[in-house]
C-alpha cells in the first residue's frame, strides 16, 4: 500500500478550541431524611442527568451525608475548592448554585478598588460637559 502525503497543513488557530473549563470536580452531598435537602434530592432525580450530560468535562459526583444539610462541593484545576451550602433550595435553585460553581474560576473574591480610572494621557476631547455637542432647544 502507497503512502500518500497529507493536502492539507493545519492551520494554527490561536487557541480556538483550545480552552479548559477550570472546574474539575462537583460533589453533591445530600441527606435522605432532611426535609433541607427535600430540593437537592428533586436535583439529583430529574435535573442531574442532563446536566451531566451537558458538561462531559466535569466529574460530577453523589455522595450521602447524613444528617447535615446539603452541600454542593467544586475542585479546580487551580488546587482551589468552593461549597455552597443549598438547603431548603428547589430543583432550580440547587441548578443555579451548581452552574454558579462550574462557571466559577475558583480564585478568591478580591475587593476592588472604589478609585476612578486614572490614565497618563489626557483624553482628546477634553473634559465632558452636558452642553457640548447639541443645540439645546427650550
Amino acid at each position: 500500500m502507497p503512502l500518500a502525503a497529507i493536502k492539507a497543513v493545519a492551520k494554527s488557530q490561536n487557541g480556538v478550541g483550545a480552552f479548559i473549563l477550570p472546574c474539575r470536580t462537583l460533589t453533591f452531598h445530600y441527606c435522605n431524611w432532611w426535609g433541607s435537602s427535600r430540593g437537592m434530592n428533586a436535583f439529583l432525580k430529574s435535573s442531574l442527568p442532563t446536566f451531566a450530560a451537558r458538561n462531559p468535562q466535569i466529574e460530577i459526583l453523589v455522595a450521602p451525608r447524613p444528617q447535615k444539610h446539603p452541600v454542593i462541593i467544586a475542585n479546580y484545576i487551580n488546587g482551589s475548592q468552593r461549597s455552597i451550602c443549598v438547603k431548603n433550595l428547589q430543583n432550580e435553585g440547587v441548578r443555579e448554585k451548581a452552574e454558579l460553581l462550574r462557571g466559577s474560576t475558583g480564585e478568591k473574591n478580591r475587593k476592588l478598588d472604589g478609585r476612578p480610572v486614572k490614565s497618563l494621557n489626557e483624553s482628546v476631547r477634553g473634559v465632558w460637559d452636558p452642553f457640548h455637542g447639541s443645540k439645546i432647544q427650550i
